[in-house]
């Protein structure tokens, strides 16, 4: 599978003043029905199986919801690799779950990253094929490259455990 990434720099307000950040753009082919793919992506069960491995999460309160839901805002504990507490406490806020168009976004930041912006969108190439995008918007001070160089990691992860996704529907 070929994950197309790209890194940008653009320049985000953060508590009143202009700053660099990163954003980071991946894309995959993944051979899944759209809307398949749109029902699983609004699930916390997908988060933890796409992130298994890389990143395990600890919500402080008890559990994530089954179902993302916009204008809900969650915390949580992160652990990398699964035993390294990184970042403190993580917040996402949903701000953006649109139906139509297949976009969910949230916005996202704990001690480490102020900022991760994170935008998922499916487009459908073929009843059976979408094109899956993660567009990151990343920034943490002078930690900004460090978390984006593993955020590139991170979300290959992701999308390499999406094709597991896929394959449970060719094959169930």
């Amino acid at each position: 599978m070929k994950i197309k990434t790209k890194i940008e720099k653009v320049k985000i307000d953060y508590k009143g003043s202009k700053v660099t950040a990163n954003k980071l753009t991946l894309t995959s082919e993944i051979p899944i029905d759209i809307d398949t793919a749109w029902s699983k992506v609004q699930t916390c069960a997908l988060l933890n199986f796409v992130t298994k491995g890389k990143v395990r999460f600890k919500p402080t309160g008890g559990e994530f919801p089954e179902i993302w839901k916009e204008g809900n805002t969650v915390t949580t504990k992160m652990v990398v690799y699964g035993f390294i507490p990184f970042g403190g406490l993580h917040t996402l806020y949903f701000e953006k779950i649109d139906n139509e168009n297949k976009i969910l976004q949230t916005r996202e930041w704990d001690d480490s990253a102020k900022v991760w912006n994170h935008k998922i969108t499916l487009k459908k190439i073929t009843d059976f094929t979408i094109m899956y995008e993660d567009e990151i918007v990343i920034y943490g001070g002078i930690l900004t490259g460090l978390i984006t160089w593993w955020a590139k990691s991170f979300y290959r992860h992701r999308q390499n455990r999406w094709q597991l996704v896929a394959n449970e529907f060719v094959i169930g």
